[in-house]
C-alpha cells in the first residue's frame, strides 16, 4: 500500500514497497520476490531524451529506513542546498534493513544469504532501474553506514553520478570499529540459541549486551566527559530499550557486513565531485584517520570538518552544514 501525491505534475511524492522479480547476491544465492521499500519525492527534470537528470539518492544509516528523507527539512525545504523543488530524491531502504529486504522480514533468518556492501549497492541500482529507468544519477548521499554504500558505489560504477557527498563515515572497518564489530561477532556466536528454530529469551539478553557495546560510540567524547555515571546509566537503558526492536539475525548479517567493508584500494576509482564531512569530535569516526587521509586517495575531493553536533550548538552545526553543501553543489 503506498501514498502518491502529484501536484500540477510537476512535484511528486510517492511512498510504496516494489518486487524485484529476482535478486541475485555476490556470493551467486538468489531470492525471488524481493521486496524494496522507498520513497521518491521532489521535482523530476528530463534531458530530451526523456531521463531524469537530477535525481539524487540519499542512503540511511544502519539503523535507518527510506523515511530518513523526511528528517531533513532544514537540507530540502525551499531555498535550501536539497530544494526539492529542484532535486528528485530517492531515499531506499536498505537490504537487510526492515521493511525491505532482510533476514526478518522474509522469515529466513539465519538461512537468509551473506551480503555486503556492493549487494546493498546493487539491489539499489536494480531498483532505480527497474522502477524508475534511471542508471545514472545526479549524485548521491550517505550518512553514516549510509556512507559505506556511497563509498562503494562510487568505487565500483564511478560512471553512475556525477556527485557524492559523505558525512560521517569512513572508507574501511579499522582501529576501534574494527574492535566493536569483532566483539559484537563474538557475542552473538556465543549464543547457543542463535541458530534454533524457536526465539528464546537468552537471545534478547544478547542484543541488551550487544546495545550496551553499541552505547560507547552513541555520544561524542566531550558529551561522554560531561556526564555523570548515574546519567549515563539512564540514558544507556534507553538506548538500549528502543535497541530490543531490532531484530538479532537483522543485526547479524549488518555487523557482517560492517566487519569486513573496506574499499580504500579503490578509492582511486572515483570519478565524482567529492565532498567529505566529519564532526570534529566524534568517538567512532574522526577527522584525523577517515577525512583527512582522503585527500590523497580521491582526486577531486573536499573536505570540511565541522564545529560539533551537540545539541546546544545544532544551530551552528546546521548552519556549517548548510554553508559547506551550497558551496559544493554551486561547482557541480
Amino acid at each position: 500500500m503506498g501514498i502518491f501525491f502529484l501536484n500540477d505534475e510537476k512535484f511528486i511524492y510517492e511512498y510504496n514497497k516494489f518486487n524485484l522479480n529476482n535478486f541475485e547476491f555476490q556470493n551467486g544465492e538468489i531470492l525471488e520476490d524481493v521486496t524494496v521499500e522507498y520513497i521518491v519525492k521532489g521535482t523530476p527534470k528530463y534531458d530530451d531524451e526523456g531521463n531524469i537528470i537530477n535525481a539524487v539518492i540519499f542512503c540511511p544509516n544502519y539503523d535507518r529506513n527510506c523515511f530518513t528523507i523526511n528528517d531533513y527539512p532544514h537540507l530540502t525545504d525551499s531555498g535550501m542546498p536539497f530544494d526539492l523543488n529542484n532535486f528528485f530524491s530517492i531515499s531506499i531502504t536498505s537490504l537487510g534493513v526492515p521493511d525491505s529486504c532482510c533476514p526478518s522480514t522474509t522469515g529466513l533468518k539465519y538461512n537468509f544469504p551473506a551480503y555486503d556492501f556492493l549487494d546493498k549497492v546493487n539491489y539499489k541500482k536494480q531498483f532505480i532501474k527497474e522502477k524508475l529507468n534511471i542508471e545514472k544519477v545526479h549524485g548521491i548521499v550517505g550518512k553514516g553506514m549510509g556512507g559505506y554504500e556511497v563509498y562503494t558505489w562510487a568505487c565500483e560504477y564511478p560512471d553512475d553520478m556525477d556527485f557524492m557527498i559523505v558525512a560521517n563515515s569512513s572508507f574501511k572497518t579499522n582501529g576501534y570499529r574494527y574492535v566493536i564489530a569483532k566483539g559484537i561477532e563474538s557475542i552473538i556466536d556465543s549464543s547457543n540459541d542463535f541458530y534454533s528454530d524457536i526465539y528464546d529469551q537468552s537471545l534478547t539478553k544478547t542484543m541488551i549486551s550487544i546495545n550496551k557495546i553499541l552505547y560507547s560510540q552513541y555520544f561524542s567524547k566531550r558529551i561522554f566527559q560531561q556526564l555523570s555515571n548515574d546519567e549515563i546509566d539512564v540514558l544507556m537503558d534507553e538506548y538500549v530499550e528502543d535497541g530490543l526492536f531490532i531484530d538479532i539475525y537483522d543485526f547479524k548479517l549488518q555487523n557482517d557486513a560492517i566487519l569486513y567493508y573496506d574499499v580504500e584500494d579503490k578509492l582511486s576509482n572515483i570519478k565524482a565531485k567529492s565532498l567529505i564531512l566529519s564532526p570534529f569530535d566524534d568517538l567512532y569516526f574522526t577527522p584525523e584517520f577517515d577525512t583527512v587521509p582522503l585527500k590523497n586517495l580521491i582526486d577531486d575531493c573536499e573536505m570540511v570538518v565541522l564545529s560539533t553536533n551537540e545539541e546546544k550548538s545544532r544551530q551552528i552545526y546546521h548552519k556549517e552544514l548548510i554553508s559547506a553543501l551550497n558551496s559544493f553543489l554551486k561547482k557541480i
